[in-house]
C-alpha cells in the first residue's frame, strides 16, 4: 500500500450472530487485519443487544477504524424478524458512533455485486472471494464473510468516490 492506509470495520449485524471484520485499504488493495463472530447468548434481547454494542466497542478501541461499513436492513420472513435485525444494527451503529466512527451503510445486493460481481451470490460464493480478495489462509464463516464482504464494499465505493470531481460527489449524496 502506498498511501497512508484506511482502517475499515465490516459489520453483518444479526440477534444470534453478528460478524466483524477489519481491513485496512488503500484504494486499490485491502489486508485483513481481524475478523470474527460475536455469538450472542440465549435470554434477554436487551442483553444481547448489551453484548453486541460491549463487544464492538471493545474492538473498536482495540483495532481504532476510521469508519465502520454494515449492511442496511432488509426484508425479514416477518416483522418481528426485522425488529430483532433492526435493533442489533442500531447497537452496532451506536458502538461506531460513541467511539467516533463515521458509519457508512450497504444494501446487501450492493455488498455481493462489489465483491462477487452478482448481487444474488450465495453466501458460498461470498465466502469464496473474500477469502481470494484477502488472500485469507482459511475460510471464513458466513457471518464473518459477510461483513468482511462489507469492509470491502466500502473500501472499493470510497476509492472511486474518492476519484470522483468534487462537485459531482456532492451531487450524488443528495
Amino acid at each position: 500500500m502506498s498511501a497512508a492506509p484506511l482502517r475499515i470495520i465490516g459489520i453483518d449485524p444479526g440477534s444470534q450472530i453478528t460478524g466483524f471484520g477489519i481491513l485496512d485499504t488503500d484504494g486499490r488493495s485491502s489486508v485483513h487485519v481481524h475478523s470474527g463472530c460475536i455469538r450472542l447468548p440465549t435470554g434477554d434481547f436487551p442483553q444481547r443487544l448489551g453484548v453486541i454494542f460491549r463487544e464492538l466497542d471493545a474492538i473498536i478501541a482495540t483495532h481504532q477504524p476510521a469508519v465502520m461499513a454494515i449492511e442496511q436492513a432488509f426484508l425479514a420472513r416477518n416483522a418481528a424478524v426485522a425488529l430483532k435485525l433492526g435493533q442489533a444494527r442500531g447497537a452496532a451503529i451506536c458502538a461506531a458512533v460513541n467511539r467516533g466512527l463515521d458509519v457508512s451503510e450497504y444494501a446487501p445486493r450492493l455488498i455481493k455485486q462489489a465483491v462477487v460481481g452478482s448481487g444474488s451470490a450465495v453466501k458460498e460464493q461470498v465466502q469464496h472471494m473474500v477469502m481470494i480478495m484477502l488472500a485469507l489462509t482459511r475460510r471464513p464463516a458466513a457471518d464473518e464473510a459477510d461483513a468482511l464482504a462489507a469492509a470491502l464494499c466500502h473500501a472499493h465505493i470510497g476509492s472511486s468516490l474518492g476519484r470522483l470531481p468534487q462537485g459531482f460527489q456532492r451531487r450524488r449524496r443528495r
